[in-house]
Order: C-alpha cells, then sequence, then structure tokens
C-alpha cells in the first residue's frame, strides 16, 4: 500500500493511501476516523480495482478546510479529489458523513462518478435525532464530551479489539478539523435529499441492523429513491459495520462494483 499527499486545484493537500490496479474506487471514511478505517475493504477490493480511501478535510494527514464549512463544500472538496486523481469517473462508497459527501457528489457531479455507495448513511433525520445530533456538534465545539457514546453506539459487546483501535484514532483526530465535520454531518442529512431521484447509476446503500441512527428505515428509503438503488443490511451489526463485519460488506461491495453502469 503507497501512502502519499495529494495536491488538489485550490493548493490543499490531501492525504491518500492507494493500492492495486484497474478500476478506480475512491473511499472516504466518516466523522472522527481516517483512511486506515477502510483497511478490510482496501485490502480485499486491491486484487481488481485501484483503490484510494483518502483522510477527510481536518483528519488524518489532510489539510483543513475554511472555516464555518457546511455539507456542500465538502462535496465540492470531494470533486476536487476526483479531479486531482486524474482518473476520470471513479466508482466511490462513503461511510457515515463520507456517505452524505458521497451522495451529494452523486447528485452534483454525476460525471465523476461510475458508480456510488453508501454506508451506514444518514437521512432525513426525525425532529428528535435532529436536536440530539446538533445537541452532540455544539457540545463537540465547545470541546467537550469524550468518545464514549458514539463507541457505545458504534460497536458491540463482541466488538472490543476493533473498538479500541476506533478509540484512538477519536482521541488523536484535530478537534478543529472534527466540530467543523460534525457540524456539517448533523445538518446535512437533508441538503441533498430531495433530489435523490437524479442519481442514475448503480447504487448500494448499506447499514447495520443495529444502527439506530445510520437506521435500516434510511437505507431502505435511499435505495427507494433512486432508480438502479439497492438496499442491503448487515445482521447483527452496528455503525461499524465495515470492520465488524468486513466479509460481509466486501462481498456486497463487489457484487455493487459488477453491476453495468448507466449509460443512458
Amino acid at each position: 500500500m503507497m501512502s502519499r499527499i495529494l495536491r488538489l486545484s485550490d493548493g490543499l493537500g490531501v492525504h491518500a493511501l492507494e493500492a492495486g490496479a484497474g478500476e478506480p474506487l475512491l473511499l472516504i471514511h466518516g466523522v472522527g476516523l481516517r483512511a486506515e478505517a477502510w483497511g478490510p475493504q482496501i485490502a480485499a477490493l486491491a486484487t481488481d480495482h485501484r483503490v484510494i480511501a483518502v483522510d477527510m478535510p481536518g483528519h488524518g494527514a489532510s489539510d483543513p478546510l475554511p472555516d464555518g464549512v457546511r455539507l456542500p463544500d465538502y462535496v465540492a472538496w470531494a470533486s476536487r479529489v476526483i479531479e486531482a486523481l486524474g482518473l476520470g469517473p471513479v466508482n466511490l462508497a462513503g461511510h457515515s458523513m463520507g456517505a452524505l459527501i458521497a451522495g451529494g457528489l452523486a447528485v452534483e457531479r454525476p460525471d465523476l462518478l461510475r458508480r456510488l455507495a453508501l454506508l451506514n448513511g444518514v437521512h432525513c433525520r426525525s425532529p428528535e435525532a435532529r436536536a440530539a445530533v446538533l445537541a452532540r456538534a455544539d457540545e463537540i465545539a465547545r470541546g467537550e464530551g469524550n468518545a464514549d457514546a458514539p463507541l457505545a453506539r458504534w460497536f458491540g459487546p463482541g466488538d472490543g479489539a476493533m473498538r479500541d483501535r476506533v478509540a484512538g484514532w477519536l482521541r488523536a483526530v484535530d478537534r478543529a478539523g472534527y466540530a467543523a465535520a460534525y457540524r456539517a454531518f448533523a445538518e446535512g442529512d437533508g441538503v441533498y435529499a430531495g433530489r435523490l431521484g437524479r442519481i442514475r447509476c448503480p447504487a448500494l446503500f448499506l447499514t447495520g441492523e443495529g444502527d439506530a441512527n445510520s437506521s435500516p428505515a434510511m437505507a431502505e428509503a435511499m435505495a427507494a429513491a433512486v432508480p438502479s438503488g439497492e438496499a442491503v443490511v448487515i445482521a447483527g451489526h452496528r455503525h461499524m459495520v465495515n470492520l465488524t463485519a468486513p466479509e460481509a460488506v466486501t462481498a456486497a461491495m463487489q457484487r455493487w462494483l459488477r453491476r453495468e453502469e448507466v449509460t443512458a
């Protein structure tokens, strides 16, 4: 696996992990994590794809975006990443906040995508859920709180080793980068929700059966809104399903990557 800094048209640096050869697959992680969160998928999918996993702005070794950014700014950043790669349209998969970015990009720049996969994506939260996540964003902006609450939501009792690894990433993340991304995540679930019907490429919407905040109902609603959408729910797993059920997630992604592109 190769690590490098990709330089965007606006001068920002983006840390990328790359492996394999073939049709390009770009992976974008969730808030507080880093490119390594895609480790199982990088290893498995690089056998027949060129896999590029990037650190989101203000995460890992990627430069932050300016203050006050919201979801459309992260979507525009992702479009510049794809253009900087110079590989043409890519297969794009995002997890959690990365799924919001990927879905927005599919709406705004369909010319940049071959296929789309949203893992543990959020969609049209209830008023109660929206209030809770906005309160969490305010807490993070004040520098309060810790990783215990999200980790308890993300992992089950048998996920100890993986939970500890993710806890390390959350402890190490830049606080300002984390707060900015979380604010965009908290406010972003409705930004592109009404335009999902514009997405024409093969689209996978995958989540864990026990993910209360990126629920099976959300995945099914998004899949129903997209003409070529497919919902997959992994039984017995929660928000970090790509790490806790890597074989099942990778198998679903392999099927998605074999789906024929829509040319019309």
